[in-house]
């Protein structure tokens, strides 16, 4: 084996050394999650930035971020908010950032099949039986005069409508499901 071969077949401890060390490419694309982790956090309520295990010095830089008024200002604070979360832990923060994306999508959620509901009751009356078999506790007879009151309205022309009774039955339709979910 010549001395040409030996070199090329094993490769130097500096070589694999390189090569265990994150490309400059995965670095930069890591530091721009966690500005964006960095962005979704000083969209949080204070309050729940409060409860994070987060550095005084990234607290006081969010607290920074939220006085500044100007773009260019705010830019470069969330800068200087992201290179402070590369020595943060940032699993608790994706957490709290998931928990509250969960809840506003289950609050839309829950807004949406309210509107199918109202829209259901007032177009056929035998949704009014569902509607009692899936929420026993509900008072049928309100139901009955909020449904019949919205199909009054609904029947006017677009001019002489209130729209009180649609909304009436919808708040009813809300806080009914309210009080089941909570159950």
């Amino acid at each position: 084996m010549t001395p040409s071969q030996s070199t090329h077949s094993n490769p130097a401890p500096d070589a694999q050394a390189a090569d265990a060390r994150p490309s400059k490419t995965q670095l930069k694309r890591a530091m721009h999650e966690l500005q964006e982790l960095g962005e979704a956090l000083v969209a949080l309520p204070e309050d729940r930035v409060a409860a994070l295990p987060l550095s005084e010095a990234l607290q006081s830089a969010i607290q920074e971020w939220r006085r500044t008024r100007t773009h260019e200002g705010r830019r470069r604070q969330m800068q200087y908010i992201g290179k402070l979360m590369r020595r943060t832990d940032a699993e608790p923060i994706r957490e709290a950032v998931a928990a509250t994306q969960l809840g506003r999508a289950k609050d839309s959620l829950a807004l949406h099949r309210a509107e199918r509901w109202r829209e259901d009751l007032i177009a056929n009356d035998d949704v009014q039986t569902t509607w009692t078999a899936q929420f026993p506790g509900s008072d049928a007879q309100r139901l009955r005069s909020l449904v019949r009151a919205a199909r009054k309205d609904a029947a006017q022309a677009p001019e002489q409508r209130s729209g009180r009774a649609y909304r009436e039955l919808f708040q009813f339709i809300k806080q009914q499901q309210t009080s089941v979910d909570d159950d």
